[in-house]
């Protein structure tokens, strides 16, 4: 039986800052959900951190490319070193971030091992590219479009390995309906369930399906992403960019039980969480809440 262990990954170097001289607080949501006993209830050991670098874009411009550059590529091949380990040890890990920029530590840590699916389970692409926009910067909202080779080289092709994810290989739930990315998603072979696609299908069903596609075609298994923002802002206005129309929580846990409780997923990250914008709490314990519901085997 596989282990389950926690690592947090306390990264905030591909967000922009909420206002002119402050840091993006989402590195504190790995100890908030520590706090909220989140190890114990899952029934995971403790693997430690890894140390983000401070959050300093010195003198940055837009058209510099992706701030944070340098720091973020150190940073993936030290998660990808971590996570690596983890998995040829044959367990599971959950990595606490952070932004959405460490899943291409996870990204990494697969392409060095084989072929493997992404489930993002996200209120948007984070496919931003020179492609289809007129620059870039904020990796957390770029990090598939650089997992699957768009981008600058620093980012893309780490160890050689680019690209680090297929298109094909890419599956999304919980987009928000009638976003802009969606055509050129699906002109790329990526699948895309939006939030109303999900609700007429049934979360679990879309769960069971979506593991149920990556577990094949040459494919040696997924990792499974999820950005806190995929839940409504009603229930979890603690994100740096609220989107109406998101998922209820107990939407989101139906979503994720099937995936995780299948033997192809090899782990899963949790992002975007920033306990500075729930001063009362309750954010936070929402999604610590789903995510124990979500490990829970099924009654």
């Amino acid at each position: 039986m596989r282990r389950t262990v926690i690592i947090d990954a306390p990264s905030n170097l591909g967000l922009r800052p909420p206002a002119p001289g402050q840091v993006p607080g989402c590195h504190g949501l790995a100890a908030a959900l520590r706090a909220r006993d989140l190890p114990r209830r899952i029934g995971a050991h403790d693997g430690g951190i890894v140390p983000a670098p401070p959050y300093d874009r010195g003198d940055w411009r837009p058209g510099d490319g992706v701030f944070h550059a340098e720091q973020l590529a150190t940073y993936t091949r030290r998660l990808a070193d971590r996570i690596g380990a983890l998995l040829d040890g044959g367990d599971f890990p959950v990595v606490l971030g952070g932004d959405c920029a460490i899943q291409l530590g996870a990204s990494l840590a697969l392409r060095r091992r084989g072929r493997f699916g992404l489930v993002a389970a996200d209120a948007s692409a984070d496919f931003r590219h020179l492609g289809n926009a007129p620059a870039v910067g904020a990796a957390a909202g770029e990090e598939v479009a650089l997992a699957t080779g768009r981008g600058q080289a620093d980012l893309t092709d780490i160890d050689g390995l680019r690209p680090y994810l297929r298109e094909e290989d890419i599956r999304y739930a919980g987009i928000r309906d009638g976003d802009e990315d969606i055509p050129e998603l699906t002109s790329l072979g990526m699948g895309v369930v939006t939030v109303g696609a999900l609700r007429e299908r049934g979360p679990a069903a879309v769960g069971t399906e979506l593991a149920r596609e990556l577990g094949g075609g040459g494919r040696a298994g997924y990792w499974l992403h999820c950005d806190a923002d995929v839940l409504d802002p009603a229930v979890m206005p603690a994100v740096d960019s609220p989107d109406p129309g998101g998922l209820a929580p107990a939407e989101l846990t139906d979503l994720l039980r099937p995936l995780l409780a299948d033997p192809g997923c090899v782990g899963l990250n949790v992002t975007i969480y920033d306990p500075d914008k729930d001063p009362e709490g309750t954010a936070g314990d929402k999604l610590a809440d789903l995510l124990v519901a979500a490990f829970a085997p099924r009654g």
